[in-house]
Order: C-alpha cells, then structure tokens, then sequence
C-alpha cells in the first residue's frame, strides 16, 4: 500500500479534500506541478506570447460548439444545408453556437499565424527547439486540412464549388492525379460520399491528430523549456536550489497574465459572434448562404481568407513563370557550383540534380506545379530551423536589415492573401508572382542572407524591466 500523506486534523475542508485527491491520484498533482506551478519560464515574456494560450482556448471552442452542431447537423447532401438553417433558425441558441463556431474557425487561424510569427521574430525554432516547431507545424497542416473539410459541410454554394476547385488540383497529379481524385471525393463529382467523408474526417479522424499533436507540442516545449524574447536559455544560469535565476513558475503568474488576455479577446470575440458574424463576407461568405447548386457556378470562387495567400501562390504558376523558376534553378546550381567549396562529386550532382528539375518542369504542365507551389507554401515552413544561419536567435540583436526583410515577408504574405480573396487579374497576377518568389526565397536563401551583418551583442541574462 502506498503512503499517505498526512495532514492536520485542524485543516480546512478544502486542504482536506486536496489532501484526500493527491493520495489517491498523485500522477494528476505531479503533472500539474511539472506544467503549472513549477515549470518555470522566462520572466521577461511580452504580450507575443499569449497567442498559444489563445489558441488553445478557441480549440476548446470549437470541440464544444461542434459537439452541440453535429446534434442536428445532417451529413446528407438532400439535407445539410436545411439542417444548418434549422440550426440558425429553430433550435434554441442555435444560431449562437453556429456563429460562435464559425468564428471560431477565423480566430483560431488569427490567433495561429500570430503565434508563428512571434516564433519567426524570437528565433523559437531554433536548437533546441526544432521539434517543438515540428509539431507546430504539422498542427497547423492539421488545421487547414480540419478547416477545408468543415468548410464543405454547410453545403452552400461556396462550399460546393470551393470544394469542386480544391479536389480537382489533385487530379494534375501525374499518373496518380485522377484516380487520388476520385478517392478523396469518394465518386466523379462533389456530392453525398464527398460529403460524408468529409464529415466523418472534420468530426472525428482529424481533431483525434489535432490533439495528439497539440498534447506532443506542448510536452516538448515544457521538456527544453520556454524561448523568451532575448533568445537566451535560462537554464544555463541556476541558483543553488536548481531554479533558473531568470525564471517564474507559469503558474500564478503567467496564468493570470494569460487570463487577463483570455478576457480581452473573448469581448473581441463576442462583438464579432453577436454584431458582425460575416464580417463583411470574409469570415462567412454571403454566397454561402445559398444552397449549392451544380447547375450554377458563382462568378468569383475563393477559399475563405486563411487559405488565400497559398491560393495566390497556386494561381501565381502560369506557363510564363515556369520559365521563371527554371532560371532560378539554373542560376541556383550554378552558384553552388562555381562558389561552393564542394568536391567534384558533389557538383556533378548538383548539376545533374538541376537538369532533372528542368527537364521535368518543362515536361508536366503548369497547373502540377502550381499545386507544388500551394503545398510546398507550407511544406518548407518545416525546414525553418536548419535554413536559418544566423549566430543569434532573437530578432532583437540581428542586424537592423533582418527585421526589414522580416517586416517585407509579412507584408508580402498579407497581400498574398488579398490577391487571393480578388479575381484574376493581369496586374493582380504579376503581383502574386513576384510575391510568390519572395515567400520562396526568403527561405531557401536563408541560408545564405541570415549570415550577413554584424549582430548585436546578446546578454548574459535575460532584458527585464519590472512593470
């Protein structure tokens, strides 16, 4: 038999009823004590790092909002987009939890691309940390696979036809693009199997991965620990005791910061759900509110606004700019090769390598690359932390030219993503392939820009200023 605590028979009920759990269920209170009350991370956080807990919370959101949607939602093409207006219209609430799910779906996405951009300025991605970017990454993969299966399920005409688009890429797969196809929509068009695959794939299969891989990403950071704004490890400087010196346990102090936050965003939030649920069709399309029809397509199909700049990126690759990417891979390996310091084996292959590339961007046609182009748009986020050279982590001390090229990257992406929303355009177009190149080279040049300048010299122990 295990030992038991004892304690005070003066106690008060609460430490008593405390007292009697932790005997019992000891696991539960070490656990809370490893991630909470002493897990200690920096004292120097600013509010960039509040956007993990968000989006955890809109997470929360959305597992019980749907929980309470697929009560009366019917995954029946003759049915589904009349079970979500019973939904919106009928049953008590209804049109609360609907709203309040599909705003969900945009702030979770809001919430997300902010947290990676707070791991893009600090450097959280860099040693040891590259896991724990990993299975950020393949959460946020996950995600828009979870939201693009969701967004068919109202079976409006949006969905219908965004869904049409999406699943026909696949199909300029080589050999495999047609019959890959048909699997995913489960029959030769969008309709009942599609939608039933959907369904069963957004409710149960998908969030089942998202979890797990949340659970792994929040292990793996608490087992390195917290990056911090200065890229300083704070386990490198303990006191006597072991604790680091530039450290606070998150719990009380960062929970209560986190909850403050919580708060504020939750009024955000609900101005959104009760005054503004559409807003302004960006976050629920007005052609979405019209039930799909097969027979009608609409004059302008887009993905909702999470999706547009890898949109862009897909529309960006014409012909024209396959010629494009073949100068810069033939200008890519003839750089390796004439300034490399590399053994001739190496640039035989690299030469070989290049012409095999070439070869087969002139022989597959260009609506196969431009899905290459959208995939590999978030593909390459998963090779960050070995792109980047820099000897320091943070933004903060990195030569004064990082943070334009930084600055120019978000900007970049931004008006990826307005493109995206627009119809084609001639001026349109030529800016999504310019913007198209420079989301590429940003990172496979990395390697190569992240070494220049002269860094600022980083601290000893971690910037605070007591507030």
């Amino acid at each position: 038999m295990a030992d038991f605590k004892e304690i005070s028979p003066n106690a008060s009920a609460g430490e008593k009823l405390t007292n009697w759990f932790e005997n019992r269920f000891p696991t539960a209170f070490y656990e809370y004590k490893k991630h909470m009350s002493e897990y200690y991370a920096p004292k120097n956080f600013n509010v960039w790092y509040v956007f993990g807990a968000l989006s955890m919370l809109v997470l929360v959101i959305q597992i019980v909002t749907g929980i309470f949607l697929v009560m009366h939602y019917k995954p029946d093409a003759a049915l589904a987009f009349a079970s979500v207006e019973y939904i919106m219209r009928d049953v008590p609430w209804g049109w609360l939890i609907r709203y309040m799910h599909s705003t969900g779906a945009s702030a979770f996405f809001l919430v997300v691309y902010l947290h990676m951009f707070r791991g893009l300025m600090y450097g959280s991605y860099r040693k040891p940390r590259e896991l724990v970017w990993l299975f950020g990454c393949a959460i946020f993969l996950v995600l828009m696979a979870e939201a693009f299966m969701g967004y068919l399920l109202p079976w409006g005409q949006m969905s219908y036809w965004g869904a049409q688009v999406i699943v026909n890429l696949f199909s300029a797969i080589p050999f495999i693009g047609p019959d890959l196809a048909i699997l995913i929509r489960g029959d030769f068009v969008v309709g009942d199997a599609t939608l039933n695959r959907f369904f069963s794939f957004h409710v149960i299969a998908v969030p089942l991965v998202l979890l797990g891989l949340v659970v792994a990403h929040l292990l793996a950071l608490h087992d390195v620990g917290s990056n911090n704004p200065d890229g300083i490890e704070i386990k490198a400087n303990k006191g006597p005791d072991g604790i680091p010196l530039d450290g606070i346990p998150f719990h009380p102090y960062y929970s209560v910061h986190d909850i403050f936050m919580v708060s504020v965003f939750l009024m955000v939030f609900s101005a959104i759900v009760f005054f503004a649920p559409e807003v302004g069709g960006y976050f629920l399309e007005y052609n979405n509110f019209i039930p799909a029809d097969p027979f009608q397509t609409p004059l302008h199909i887009a993905p909702v606004w999470y999706f547009t700049p890898f949109y862009s990126m897909l529309r960006a690759v014409t012909g024209e700019m396959m010629y494009v990417f073949i100068a810069c891979v033939v200008a890519g390996a003839a750089f390796g090769v004439i300034k490399g310091k590399l053994s001739a084996l190496m640039k035989g292959v690299i030469v070989v390598g290049a012409a095999a590339v070439v070869a087969m961007m002139l022989a597959i046609d260009a609506k196969f690359w431009g899905v290459v182009a959208m995939g590999g748009g978030v593909v390459i986020l998963f090779f960050l932390p070995w792109l980047d050279n820099s000897p320091v982590k943070s933004i903060r001390y990195r030569p004064s030219w990082h943070k334009v090229m930084l600055a120019i990257f978000v900007v970049n992406f931004v008006v990826l993503g307005y493109l995206g929303i627009l119809p084609p355009s001639v001026i349109g177009g030529r800016v999504a392939q310019l913007g198209t190149l420079f989301y590429f080279g940003f990172f496979l040049l990395m390697p190569w820009w992240s070494t220049i300048g002269e860094p600022k010299p980083v601290p000893d122990r971690v910037t605070f200023t007591a507030h």
